[in-house]
């Protein structure tokens, strides 16, 4: 699956990462638009689809850990995404320090 991209949008930033949905994490790809987040599961996973998230809806983003079982800290590999809101997406991925700095870049323009 891709996600067509709006009118004027352009790809900033996109690699492999998966999405922390409760218990399960989903393998997918990370893209960062000069526009929004958009998160595409792999066709293998149980929970699939696209998760969107609006550049002006990012309150913040940090580095955490990823949590087996949506429990237990692993390891010090995900990004935290936090909307005004009030939702948390972690994303398990490489680079977390680069991709924050990526989405808070776009966030500033």
């Amino acid at each position: 699956m891709r996600t067509e991209l709006r009118q004027s949008e352009q790809v900033i930033k996109e690699g492999a990462a998966s999405l922390q949905k409760n218990i399960e994490t989903v393998g997918g790809r990370l893209r960062l638009t000069n526009q929004r987040l958009l998160f595409e599961a792999h066709k293998f996973n149980v929970q699939r689809g696209v998760t969107e998230i609006e550049l002006p809806s990012i309150q913040a983003s940090r580095p955490c850990w990823t949590k087996f079982l949506g429990l237990l800290p692993l390891f010090p590999n995900s990004l935290a995404v936090f909307t005004q809101q009030g939702r948390e997406y972690r994303f398990v991925l490489f680079g977390r320090h680069a991709w924050a700095a990526a989405i808070e870049a776009q966030r500033e323009t």
